[in-house]
Order: structure tokens, then C-alpha cells, then sequence
């Protein structure tokens, strides 16, 4: 069985292992439900048979048990109104003992129990009978006589009356009886049946579990010898697996592992001779290294001394830079200042202008008086002449009129050369403070330019002085990283020594291991695994 099960994977042995198990367990759940469903099937029959007819003649049996003693107590009573009281009593019962006796009759099925209440009917009809009898010889006051006859004839059929009954009750409780019975066979059947295959499943389940065990436990064996063998050093065995299921892998990896160690080891040991040589290379590497190192870190020392010269010529040309801005900047408001004040100019000269302009324009209106003026003379003269003697006075005055007129339109016209010749020289004063103004707008611009440019310069001299400061720095940096490599060569230097020795006891570690011959003149002889080891193995 364990050839069978070695060419299947675990994975599908466990679930087939599984599966026969749950198949079993389902197997034994499907009879169990069966085999209690016949005890449940039998216990309802019980209950609904023989159980529920025994009950109802139960009840029948005590309505007919009770109506003895009631028409006894009639009869023998002298109370009218208690034999009145068992008479309504008697009445009750009757009509309930006939609704019992209609439900016993639907459930009587076997021929015992028909036969029983046949002979049960025939009975209670006596029975009625002789107790009508003797309540009628009560009721006609003939006491001795129901008395005689309650003894004689009511008392022998009552008993037998009931012993017909209790007949019936017991045929009952024998069916119930039987039914139990059943119910205990089917229950210690299905018992038997449970055990029976509670022992297979264990039987099958136990040769499975073994089967299953002894599958994949072999094999782990086999493999857990060879890591072991590995482990000790012995890369000679050899894994002979004809097995194709998870565990014959790893016997075949564990195989494939042997064979890649055994050539790791002898890769290793020719390898340890050039890491040895080249360890010694390395070492006399780092020495020649070393002493450039050292150089390097003594030309870095005459850089960073350079660099701190410069670093403070630098800052000196930023300083002076910033200090020409400053002065730049002054210049700038003072020409922003001068430009506003020749705008100011230019606008009194408007003013000026616009004077001069209105005062002309009032010789202008002098001169038309006085033109007005010399022709009212002239009117004045004329008319004085008319006049003759009369306008003589008027005339003189008239002739002084006008030539204060004629000596105001000259002045008027002296002063208008004058205010015009004035005006000219306003205009041409104006167009030269326009001049002027735009020129000091250039002024203050050109100062502007100049102020960014010396902004620049100086925020550019700043930056210079900046990255010349990283630069020094950098280069400080770099002379400590000199030093630094400096050491980490002499640290390299006793790693070579050190890896030098250690491949010697890497190659004295890898001697103990016994690997298969390759190569005659350097790796051990091959050997065989025992033959015990090799069963193991297999």
C-alpha cells in the first residue's frame, strides 16, 4: 500500500484519507437518522394508538367506576335532596361516559378489542338497565324491593359490567406493552448497528491513519538521515528516490542540495588560495593608497587656506558693494526730490503764462476804450464846432479827451509789446523747464538703473560670498573625509590582513567537509553510506 500511496501527492493521500472518513461518518449519521426515525415513527404509533385509546376508556372507565357507588347511594339514602344531587350527577355522567364510549368505539381496530367492546356494550346496556330499574322502584317508594334488587341483580351485573372494562384496559396496556417492546428492539438494533460501524470506521480510519503515516514519515526519515549526514559534514551519500510525491521531492532536492554543497565546498577551497593572494594585493594597495591619501589631505589644507583668503576679499568687495548701494540709493532720492522740484517750476511758469495771458487780454480791452474814447472826442469835437461859441469849452475838453485817449492806446499798446514780448520769453522759459523736467525724469530713471544694477551687484556679491564661504566649507569637509579616508585605509589594510587569515580558517573549516572525487590531487576519496544508512535513506 505504501508503493501505492508513494507515486500520489500528500495533498491528494490526506484528502482521499479524509474523505473515506467523512464518507464512513456520513454513512453512519444516515443510518442513525433512519434507524431513530423508525424509534420515533414507533413511539408516535404508541402514542397515538394504544396510549390515547387507553386514556379515553381510562375516563370511560371512571365515569362507569363512579356511577356504582352514586346509585347506591340513592337507593339506600332516606335524603331526598341528596338522592336528587347523585341523580343529576348520574345524568352528567351518562351523557359523558355516551360521548367516550362513540370515541372508543372509532378507535377499536383489532378483532380482541372489537369482540371486548361488543361484549362491553352488551354489558352496559344490562348494566343501564338494571340501574333504571331499581331508581324506578326508589322513585315509586318501593325501598325494600330496589333495595332486593340492587343486591340481587344490579350488584352481579355492575361487577361484571366493570371486569368487562378493566378486560379492555388490559388489552390496552398489553398493546402498549408490545409497542415499548418494539421500541426497545429498534433502539438496541440500531445500537448494535452504530457500534458495528463506529468499529469499521475506527478499523478503516486506524489502517488509513497508519498507511498515511507510514507514507509520508518514511520518506521524512530518509531525508531528516541525509541533513543529518549533511550536516556532519559527509557530502558523499547518494539519494536513490523512486517516488514522485512531495516527499520523493525533497529527497530529490535534498539530493540536488548534497550535490551543489559538495561542489560549493570544492569551489570554496580552490577559491580560499586567490581570496589569500588577492587579501595580500589588497593590503599593499591600501598602503600606496594611504600615502596618497596623505598628500591629497596636505594639498586640500594649502586649498582651504586659499579659500579663506579669498573668502575675505570677497566679503571686503561685498561690504563695499552694499556700502556704493547705500550711496546709489541717496543720489536716487535726492534726484526724485530735484525732479519734483522742477515739476513745481514747470507749473509756476503755467501759472506765469496763464498771467500773463489774462493781463494781455486786459491791454487788449484798455485799448478798445480808448479807441471809443477817441472816437466819442471826435463826435464831441464835431458837435462842439456846431455849436460855435457855446461849445467852445466843451471842445477844449473834448480835444483833452482825446488825446488822453490817444496816450493811453499808445501806453496800452507799449505795455502789449511788452506783456507779448514777455509771454515769448514765458513760452521759451516754459519749453526749457519741460526740457529740464524730462531731463531730470531721465536723471531719476538712469538713477533708478543704477540702483537695481548696484542691487544686484551687491545681492550677487552677498551670493558670492555665500557659496565661496560653502565652498570653504566644502573644502573643510573634504579635508576632514580625507583625513577620515586616511584612516578608514589603514582600517582596510587590517581588514586585508584580518580577511587573510580568515580565508586560511575558512579554508581549514571547509577541509573537514568530504565531498566526491573531482579532482585526485585536491579533494578527499568518495565513499558509500552504509548499508543501513542507505535503507534509511531509501
Amino acid at each position: 500500500m505504501i508503493e501505492i500511496f508513494s507515486n500520489i501527492s500528500v495533498k491528494r493521500r490526506l484528502a482521499l484519507g479524509f474523505a473515506s472518513i467523512l464518507l464512513l461518518s456520513v454513512i453512519a449519521i444516515a443510518v442513525s437518522i433512519t434507524r431513530l426515525s423508525g424509534v420515533a415513527a414507533a413511539t408516535h404509533r404508541m402514542i397515538e394508538e394504544p396510549m390515547a385509546t387507553e386514556r379515553y376508556l381510562q375516563e370511560w372507565y371512571r365515569y362507569m367506576y363512579a356511577a356504582v357507588p352514586r346509585t347506591t347511594a340513592i337507593i339506600v339514602s332516606t335524603d331526598a335532596s341528596l338522592g336528587d344531587y347523585f341523580a343529576a350527577a348520574i345524568k352528567a355522567s351518562s351523557a359523558a361516559s355516551s360521548v367516550l364510549q362513540k370515541q372508543v368505539e372509532a378507535r377499536m381496530d383489532s378483532d380482541v378489542e372489537k369482540k371486548l367492546y361488543a361484549e362491553l356494550g352488551a354489558r352496559r346496556k344490562d348494566f343501564l338497565g338494571a340501574r333504571d330499574a331499581i331508581l324506578a322502584l326508589k322513585k315509586a317508594g318501593k325501598v325494600e324491593e330496589a333495595q332486593r334488587q340492587m343486591r340481587d341483580h344490579y350488584t352481579p351485573v355492575s361487577v361484571a359490567f366493570l371486569a368487562v372494562a378493566e378486560a379492555l384496559l388490559a388489552e390496552q396496556r398489553r398493546q402498549i406493552d408490545e409497542a415499548t417492546e418494539e421500541i426497545e428492539q429498534i433502539n438496541v438494533a440500531s445500537r448494535n448497528l452504530m457500534l458495528a460501524l463506529g468499529a469499521v470506521i475506527l478499523l478503516l480510519g486506524s489502517t488509513l491513519a497508519i498507511a498515511l503515516g507510514r507514507s509520508i514519515v518514511q520518506p521524512l526519515e530518509r531525508a531528516v538521515a541525509l541533513a543529518r549526514r549533511v550536516a556532519a559534514g559527509d557530502l558523499t551519500s547518494r539519494v536513490e528516490n523512486r517516488a514522485r510525491d512531495e516527499t520523493g521531492q525533497l529527497l530529490d532536492a535534498l539530493g540536488e542540495m548534497n550535490g551543489s554543497l559538495s561542489q560549493l565546498v570544492g569551489d570554496v577551497r580552490l577559491s580560499t588560495d586567490t581570496i589569500t593572494v588577492a587579501a595580500q594585493e589588497i593590503a599593499s594597495g591600501n598602503a600606496d593608497l594611504s600615502a596618497r591619501t596623505e598628500a591629497q589631505a596636505g594639498a586640500l589644507e594649502e586649498t582651504a587656506s586659499s579659500m579663506e583668503e579669498l573668502t575675505s576679499t570677497v566679503r571686503q568687495n561685498a561690504d563695499n558693494a552694499r556700502h556704493a548701494n547705500e550711496l546709489v540709493v541717496t543720489a536716487s532720492g535726492i534726484a526724485v526730490r530735484g525732479g519734483a522740484v522742477v515739476g513745481k517750476v514747470v507749473e509756476t511758469m503755467g501759472s506765469i503764462k496763464a498771467s500773463s495771458g489774462k493781463i494781455a487780454d486786459i491791454i487788449g480791452v484798455i485799448d478798445g476804450i480808448a479807441f471809443q474814447t477817441n472816437i466819442l472826442a471826435l463826435n464831441a469835437a464835431v458837435e462842439a464846432a456846431r455849436a460855435g461859441e457855446q461849445g467852445r469849452g466843451f471842445a477844449v475838453v473834448a480835444s483833452e479827451v482825446r488825446n488822453l485817449a490817444q496816450r493811453s492806446a499808445s501806453a496800452a499798446k507799449e505795455i502789449k509789446t511788452l506783456i507779448n514780448d514777455s509771454v515769448d520769453k514765458v513760452d521759451e522759459g516754459g519749453r526749457l523747464v519741460d526740457h529740464a523736467g524730462q531731463t531730470m525724469s531721465e536723471v531719476v530713471e538712469s538713477v533708478r538703473k543704477v540702483a537695481e544694477i548696484m542691487g544686484e551687484i551687491t545681492l550677487a556679491s552677498e551670493q558670492q560670498s555665500e557659496g565661496i564661504e560653502q565652498v570653504n566649507m566644502a573644502i573643510g569637509q573634504m579635508d576632514e573625509m580625507t583625513q577620515q579616508n586616511a584612516a578608514l585605509v589603514e582600517q582596510a589594510a587590517a581588514a586585508a590582513a584580518s580577511m587573510r587569515e580568515q580565508a586560511q580558517a575558512l579554508l581549514a573549516q571547509v577541509s573537514r567537509f568530504t565531498v566526491v572525487d573531482t579532482s585526485a590531487a585536491v579533494l578527499a576519496p568518495a565513499r558509500r553510506i552504509p548499508v543501513g544508512a542507505a535503507n534509511r535513506l531509501r
